[in-house]
């Protein structure tokens, strides 16, 4: 181990030479490293890496700032805290991500967006940190506001991303004051890949739960669009249906008996359909939030047995009501 110490800090020295081509082999053989060998990321990131990979994402040279972000990417899987307390890194990274469209190297978004996923994915006293980061959230959100000329990788990590920003309730606010919901409804309705719709509507449902996000769905026709998704018709994955249940459970928590009125004229046809296939045949979350969605919106049309019935102009038919699983 104590070679590859060496190796490491006679790379790590390479990274402030005058010679562009010695700085972009360092980071090179950098960034392979800490793909290829994870017990040397630590070692990388103790010998004072961190803050050159970090001011390397402002460099006007693509093959440098593509290979800083994926180094620092493959940092960010076992190194969090020494990326996180380090001064910039966050900057840096919204730094690459805002010029997603202009100067920034395409590989260098993605990592980057990527970082930042990794860096949220298992420590909760990240979230507000990076959530209170207003250029990291607004250049996420731009990225799928883009998607179009985004690529799907891309556009896939910035949803993880953001998924795991709104995991923090106070940042939910800051995410529909930068349009996220008007984004992601654009996302549902024009891109159809299912992997990508499926992480959209992971990232709507979490938006749902704050008190802002009610007024932002009614703008675009949001439930409208979610009990599409939940008529069997359009053959959307279990995923999606999950998610379009609980967005439609925290909307109605929300928003209180207004709210639920639009969802229960939104799902009044072939929506139901898809709430009794989640509550039947939906993970042990989704058939949970799905019995709570139904008891909340046909909580008074129950049957003496504890059947739920419909009027005859219903698609839906009857369903018998379980216990939650």
């Amino acid at each position: 181990m104590e070679v590859k110490r060496r190796a490491v800090r006679t790379l790590v020295s390479k990274l402030s030479s005058v010679s562009e081509r010695t700085r972009i082999d360092a980071l090179c053989e950098l960034r392979l490293m800490s793909k290829q060998e994870p017990e040397t990321r630590p070692v990388i990131a103790e010998s004072g890496a961190i803050p050159f990979l970090a001011e390397t994402l402002y460099s006007s040279s693509h093959p440098s700032q593509e290979n800083a972000a994926a180094t620092l990417l493959n940092l960010s899987i076992t190194e969090k805290e020494p990326l996180m307390s380090t001064r910039g890194v966050l900057d840096a990274l919204a730094h690459v991500i805002s010029h997603h469209s202009s100067s920034s190297a395409a590989a260098a978004v993605q990592s980057s967006a990527a970082a930042i996923h990794s860096l949220l994915s298992s420590v909760d006293d990240y979230r507000p940190v990076v959530g209170s980061k207003r250029e990291i959230v607004y250049a996420l959100v731009d990225i799928l506001r883009c998607h179009r000329s985004s690529p799907p990788r891309t556009v896939k990590d910035a949803l993880k991303a953001l998924f795991a920003i709104a995991l923090h309730p106070l940042n939910r606010a800051t995410m529909v004051q930068f349009g996220v919901v008007p984004a992601l409804f654009s996302l549902i309705v024009n891109d159809g890949r299912v992997g990508i719709v499926e992480d959209a509507t992971a990232v709507i449902a979490q938006v749902a739960g704050c008190d802002e996000s009610v007024e932002a769905f009614r703008k675009v026709s949001g439930v409208r669009v979610l009990a599409d998704l939940l008529d069997l018709a359009t053959g959307a994955s279990m995923r999606t249906k999950e998610n379009a249940v609980s967005t439609l459970l925290n909307l109605v928590r929300c928003g209180g008996d207004a709210v639920a009125g639009d969802v229960r004229d939104a799902v009044a046809f072939g929506a139901l359909d898809g709430i009794a296939d989640v509550k039947d045949n939906g993970s042990t979350k989704g058939k949970s939030k799905a019995a709570e969605l139904l008891k909340l919106l046909l909580g008074d049309s129950r049957g003496s047995n504890g059947n739920v019935f419909f009027n005859s102009g219903s698609s839906f038919g009857s369903l018998l009501d379980h216990d939650s699983e």
